[in-house]
């Protein structure tokens, strides 16, 4: 019979050997590079902001469809359940002026610091999450540090 560490060793060389460095296995973004992207590297700026804004491995923070509906409604748009990607497409249709552009990333800055309240809470009840829930932080206050720099290169 095998012990606890030799099914950990063994699942961890599985691990290494079938799954690191495939970004399709690192929902957690740890395969990833911290190379930067320049948000011009991709098709369209919509799916450039999708990838840095929408996807948690990125950001830091799901984003669900809900959550876009309140966005968009904290900036002044209103719009019915899509699946996320259309909804954010149709957010950033909403966003084409610098205003409403400001007034989504503000929206988005709420509910972002929102989730990193609530991380930080549990880090604090639970000091062992602290290795699951600092990452995030992280991620969401790196992402929050372009929002000036999306108005920019959008509106200017």
């Amino acid at each position: 019979m095998r012990d606890m560490d030799d099914l950990r060793k063994e699942f961890e060389e599985f691990n290494s050997k079938n799954f690191n460095g495939n970004p399709a296995f690192c929902a957690d973004g740890s395969c990833e590079s911290d190379e930067e992207v320049d948000l011009k590297d991709y098709p369209s700026y919509t799916e450039a902001l999708y990838a840095k804004l929408i996807a948690p491995h990125v950001s830091g923070i799901y984003i669900s469809r809900w959550d876009i509906k309140e966005i968009a409604l904290a900036a002044g748009d209103s719009m019915a359940i899509h699946p996320r990607k259309r909804m954010f497409e149709l957010l950033m249709k909403y966003a084409t002026s610098k205003e409403n552009m400001q007034a989504v990333l503000d929206a988005l800055e709420n509910h972002m610091e929102e989730k990193i309240a609530i991380y930080t809470e549990l880090m604090t009840n639970f000091p062992a999450s602290q290795e699951v829930f600092q990452p995030k932080i992280d991620k969401a206050q790196k992402t929050m540090k372009l929002f000036p720099q999306i108005i920019e290169e959008y509106f200017e």
